[in-house]
């Protein structure tokens, strides 16, 4: 039986012990507050303009270490010509318009909806409004001064989880990816959350590890502010 949680609830989710299938609660609204306390539960949301919204906590969990990225000798050398000029928190409203127009990977339209549609409106301004707060990033991918793929997170503490990604031109994403994945060790931090098994991400270096391993690490870094505000100086 689901789990719902009511909207005065600011921060409270059952245990995630208790998830149906990765689905840990029904319902609430998604405000700063309540996504801030999600990731560093482990829980972040997804769902359709279709269906109630719902909080994922997936076991096993797709994970990567930054030091573990994969980056195929093509793209070392569309990264080395500079093919794509690679930004941070310069467009994060564009970025995440583009990914609302495409679908998520492993996410299949359902009946009678369009593509992207996970991505609703409600949770386009949540995730600008997290931005705006500090705590979400975009990487934006420009080729002749036009935006051509990026992809948005939530950075919390010293974990980033990757939400969703766009391109309008052959490796434009991937090159934001692969950018921003080294700077992301450099900077100290210790995982990225892929949340869901993908081969593509598999191919980049993820793996899937048990839940309670990725929680445990949540749980002893709960403290750490990590880096918050904007992001656009550092690259």
């Amino acid at each position: 039986m689901f789990n719902f949680i009511a909207n005065n609830d600011i921060d409270q989710f059952p245990p995630i012990e208790e998830a149906w299938d990765g689905i840990v609660a029904l319902g609430g609204q998604l405000t700063t507050a309540r996504l801030l306390s999600a990731y560093r539960q482990g829980i972040f949301p997804w769902s359709s303009a279709n269906q109630p919204l719902m909080w994922w906590s997936p076991d096993p969990r797709m994970l990567m270490r930054p030091e573990e990225v994969k980056i195929s000798k093509s793209m070392r050398k569309i990264l080395a010509r500079a093919e794509f000029k690679i930004t941070l928190d310069t467009a994060f409203e564009e970025v995440i318009r583009n990914c609302a127009s495409i679908p998520r990977p492993g996410q299949e339209p359902l009946e009678g909806e369009e593509s992207g549609a996970w991505l609703t409106e409600e949770m386009q301004e949540a995730y600008i409004n997290l931005h705006k707060a500090g705590h979400a990033h975009s990487v934006e991918a420009w080729q002749d001064g036009q935006l051509v793929g990026g992809l948005y997170g939530v950075a919390v503490g010293w974990n980033f989880s990757g939400e969703s990604m766009f391109a309008k031109v052959s490796n434009a994403s991937k090159a934001a990816y692969l950018t921003l994945v080294p700077l992301l060790g450099q900077l100290g931090f210790q995982w990225i959350d892929c949340q869901m098994y993908t081969e593509h991400l598999s191919s980049l270096g993820a793996r899937l590890y048990p839940r309670q391993m990725y929680l445990d690490f949540l749980k002893e870094n709960e403290q750490e502010v990590g880096i918050q505000g904007s992001w656009t100086h550092l690259l």
